[in-house]
């Protein structure tokens, strides 16, 4: 009879997981208009139940960049499907995300290195 001996989960593993469960769920609420604005990363250690310094120091040690690497990741996807899958103008979509349109689109560049509406262009 053979025993399956499984791998204790480290606690840093639990934290980067519910970081990201936290993240895709938070995002969802503020498109869906059920949160009004994008938490601060401190905010969002709060409600995890850890320091903002313990998560920081937890998810770039087991993913290899800062929180908000990921954190601005995540909302730059949900911009690119809104700009894919809708007619939704830009500044529609700023809103959406709660950002200023000017802010948005400098967000939007920063991260990806085109404008909303570059990106929009070349998908269609």
């Amino acid at each position: 009879m053979s025993k399956s001996v499984s791998k204790p989960i480290k606690q840093s593993e639990v934290i980067t997981q519910a970081y990201f469960t936290f993240l895709n769920k938070h995002i969802a609420d503020v498109i869906n208009g059920d949160a009004p604005h994008f938490m601060e990363l401190n905010q969002i250690a709060a409600a995890m139940f850890v320091s903002h310094a313990h998560l920081t120091a937890t998810i770039q040690q087991t993913m290899g960049h800062h929180p908000c690497h990921f954190y601005d990741g995540k909302i730059i996807d949900a911009a690119k499907k809104m700009l894919a899958e809708t007619d939704k103008p830009v500044a529609e979509i700023a809103n959406i995300l709660t950002y200023d349109p000017s802010n948005f689109s400098k967000f939007f560049k920063k991260i990806t290195g085109q404008t909303p509406g570059d990106f929009r262009g070349k998908i269609k």
